[in-house]
């Protein structure tokens, strides 16, 4: 085994009630891999998760759930994701836990061979929007030519659906600031303001084409009830933020915890791998913080809008 450091929840709370500690790495076993951690994404669900208690889930939590490094040692008779690689190889993994790390084992199916054309801070926040967004186009069954409504679209998540919808022909509207319109426009949407008169100014934009869709990422009510008033089908409305609202309206929600989502978050790792590969999709991110830091960020993450994505790096 070797010593890393690594970030822990050992009571529920916010970040700032966290330990950063030292912790012995084990060596990897058959199907594991150890990766040196040169980048971990920053999520909302990182703090969201260990807030307050959960079924199932006992102290102390390892924070973080994707990663970018590279392989230190690999299990016997073992391939990643993507398939055959060797210690020094650059790769991407999400799905993991305790990413908040400068070192960790994970096994081998959830690494994939990093994107060249991202780096660590970009390939590090790669997978959890770009799956979420995937599934979210999915499970609304968005097809080609169509016209959809996009809550939160300059946000991470957001700007992931622009990026896949785009690559399907799929003309997305997208809610944001005024500030963010730079960002949706940049990736094909269509910006409009949030606030009164949201479906007013929705159907304007639509230029008589029916919504076909709405993928809420924001969860507030004007959100959910604008998605109703617009979309006949609310089996074409999905959420990721508002769970009460999919109970009491017969909408869809969707989460990493749930086996259907996780399923299908696996299966499309690969798919969004080789889209960032080709260029096709692409990660902004707004600044990096240090490990050690990590509170840091994550009050920024939720302070709202910061511009893009945020990293952690290791110092070593």
């Amino acid at each position: 085994m070797t010593l890393a450091q690594h970030w822990i929840a050992s009571s529920w709370g916010a970040p700032d009630t966290w330990e950063f500690v030292e912790y012995e790495v084990p060596r990897p076993g058959p199907g594991e891999v150890t990766i040196r951690v040169r980048a971990a994404g920053v999520n909302p669900a990182d703090a969201k998760h260990v807030a307050a208690a959960r079924p199932g889930v006992e102290l102390p939590v390892p924070i973080g759930y994707e990663v970018s490094g590279e392989i230190t040692a690999i299990g016997p008779d073992t391939q990643i994701g993507s398939g055959a690689a060797d210690v020094g190889d650059e790769v991407v993994a999400f799905r993991v836990s305790g990413g908040y790390a400068t070192e960790l084992t994970i096994p081998a199916e959830k690494a994939f061979s990093k994107p060249t054309t991202l780096t660590h801070a970009e390939a590090a926040n790669l997978l959890l929007a770009g799956t979420t967004a995937a599934e979210m186009l999915s499970v609304t069954t968005a097809a080609p030519g169509e016209t959809i409504l996009l809550h939160g679209a300059s946000g991470a998540v957001g700007v992931s659906v622009l990026q896949q919808a785009g690559l399907r022909g799929i003309r997305v509207i997208g809610t944001a600031s005024v500030k963010g319109f730079d960002v949706v426009e940049r990736f094909g949407g269509i910006p409009v303001t949030y606030g009164p008169g949201l479906a007013d100014r929705v159907r304007d934009a639509a230029a008589g084409v029916a919504v076909a869709a709405a993928l809420d990422a924001v969860g507030t009510d004007e959100a959910i009830d604008v998605s109703l008033e617009l979309v006949d089908d609310r089996r074409r409305i999905v959420t990721i933020a508002a769970p009460q609202r999919a109970d009491s309206d017969g909408i869809l929600a969707i989460a990493g915890s749930m086996p259907a989502s996780a399923r299908f978050r696996d299966d499309i790792r690969a798919d969004l791998v080789a889209l960032a590969q080709h260029g096709d999709l692409v990660v902004p991110v707004a600044r990096t913080f240090s490990l050690e830091d990590a509170p840091a960020a994550l009050s920024l993450l939720a302070g709202g809008h910061p511009g893009g994505k945020l990293a952690l790096i290791p110092s070593s």
